[in-house]
């Protein structure tokens, strides 16, 4: 089949380079000139495991494009597939803006019956706003009301996690698509089911409804999760405070299978590009309309003073005068397997280091390049402080000479590192452990001081005996 791709993203690019490698004819777009001279050049501008062999692969048979050429776009796909950011606006809701450009585009030069597929994470009644602004540009052709120049516009949002995404879409879940019960929407449906075909060989994985529950299950599915981070994360604050162990309190909840184990470890806050901005769509959603999600706003404030609890932890253990201190940090994306560092919590926690006067070195397996440029900006009326800020190439490089380890994200290399090492590198044996890696008995033990979330701050005397 072929299918148009606008938006060389995150979201677009796993689309186009999937549907590419099940043998759709794939013509990718975007307007950023750059992204698409790189694509072209056999690089990825985003880190995903997975990607990059896969255009590869897909490139070489001819069977993906990249190009800037929209009106070239819109007349290769009988499926327009819109996967453009929404980035978060002042009020938190959805900007639009890039998904309605996109949809004009396709109304401008349509050159017959199109299919057109948000799958960008949008709002409730985005799709009644596309199918308007095609509208206005086939009117302003005199082709309104043509058979020929028709339009659907389905909603078919995407459920990919970051790091994981190549196989969240080669092996789906669920795949759900919003559609009307009209006569373009039948003959949407058609294509659709024959698009999606090959992910439905074992078993039937589609889920049908209609356009606007397609367009909620997206944000609730994004909240729910959210919300589950959040309740461990007040949780593990409680446990801090009674002298609870919030693994201990995971696993007696996670054993019950109504509840299960999935999203519910405590740490120092989540980010990336979908559940902070998602949560707050969700929210201004329902304020629009007259309601308050009581859960989600707080969901998100539990999220935003998460963030803190590694530096306040410091700053109980070494002083709110960090001058002359120096923390190695070991992550920096908001997630492992991936650069996106997009409300990442190492953002918060080292511009609070920083404030108060500390050094940091910094590592991160892969996103060293988008942290400079990340920070670059953070930083940019804090010349100081950004001359406190190093990034550096290896996990050992960032122990040398610091006074403490503060760890941000679960990447693998992290879990089992030397401790004799870590130990003799740092000038103190202290960890600031913001994902819950090690055993608090065991770095006793070690003689390392070891600070968790929600764990058992665990000290052992002379005798090797906790107290």
């Amino acid at each position: 089949m072929k299918v148009t791709i606008v938006g060389t993203g995150y979201v677009g690019l796993v689309t186009g380079a999937c549907l590419a490698e099940i043998g759709n004819d794939v013509f990718c777009v975007d307007v950023d000139p750059r992204k698409i001279e790189i694509l072209n050049s056999g690089g990825v501008p985003i880190h995903e495991p997975g990607l990059q062999e896969m255009l590869r692969r897909t490139r070489a048979a001819g069977r993906i494009q990249f190009s800037t050429d929209v009106k070239a776009s819109v007349e290769h796909g009988d499926i327009q597939f819109i996967a453009v950011g929404t980035p978060p606006d002042e009020d938190g809701s959805a900007d639009l803006q890039y998904v309605l450009a996109a949809a004009r585009n396709i109304g401008k030069y349509s050159n017959g019956f199109k299919v057109i597929v948000d799958k960008s994470t949008v709002p409730v009644g985005t799709a009644l706003q596309v199918r308007r602004v095609v509208a206005e540009e086939l009117k302003a052709r005199g082709l309104e009301g043509s058979d020929k120049h028709g339009v659907s516009v389905v909603s078919n949002p995407e459920f990919l996690k970051e790091g994981a995404a190549v196989d969240d879409f080669m092996r789906p879940d669920r795949i759900v698509i919003g559609i009307d019960d009209d006569h373009a929407g039948q003959i949407a449906r058609e294509k659709m089911k024959r698009l999606y075909a090959p992910f439905n060989r074992n078993h039937e994985r589609t889920l049908y409804m209609d356009v606007r529950s397609a367009e909620f299950t997206k944000y609730a599915a994004n909240a729910m999760l959210a919300t589950r981070i959040s309740f461990m994360n007040d949780l593990s604050n409680l446990a801090d405070t009674v002298g609870a162990d919030i693994e201990a309190v995971r696993r007696g909840i996670g054993s019950d299978p109504r509840i299960g184990y999935h999203f519910l470890y405590a740490g120092c806050g989540y980010g990336g590009s979908c559940f902070p901005k998602d949560v707050q769509a969700l929210a201004q959603t329902a304020r629009e309309n007259g309601h308050t999600l009581r859960i989600l706003e707080a969901v998100e404030a539990v999220n935003d003073d998460q963030k803190e609890v590694l530096v306040n932890k410091i700053v109980r253990r070494m002083g709110e005068d960090l001058r002359g201190r120096t923390f190695a940090v070991w992550g920096l994306a908001f997630k492992p397997n991936t650069d996106d560092m997009r409300e990442a919590s190492s953002r918060r926690m080292i511009e609070a280091l920083l404030k108060r006067g500390a050094s940091v070195q910094a590592y991160d397996p892969v996103a060293r390049d988008e942290a400079e440029r990340v920070f670059a900006l953070d930083l940019a009326d804090r010349a100081d402080d950004m001359k406190r800020l190093h990034f550096v190439k290896t996990q050992q490089d960032a122990l040398t000479n610091a006074d403490a380890l503060v760890i941000v994200t679960e990447w693998k290399e992290f879990k089992s590192p030397d401790f004799a090492h870590l130990k003799g590198a740092l000038k103190a044996p202290v960890i600031f452990d913001g994902r819950n890696l090690y055993e608090p008995e065991a770095m006793a033990e070690l003689g390392i001081d070891y600070y968790a979330i929600g764990r058992p701050h665990v000290e052992l005397d002379s005798n090797g005996s906790r107290h």
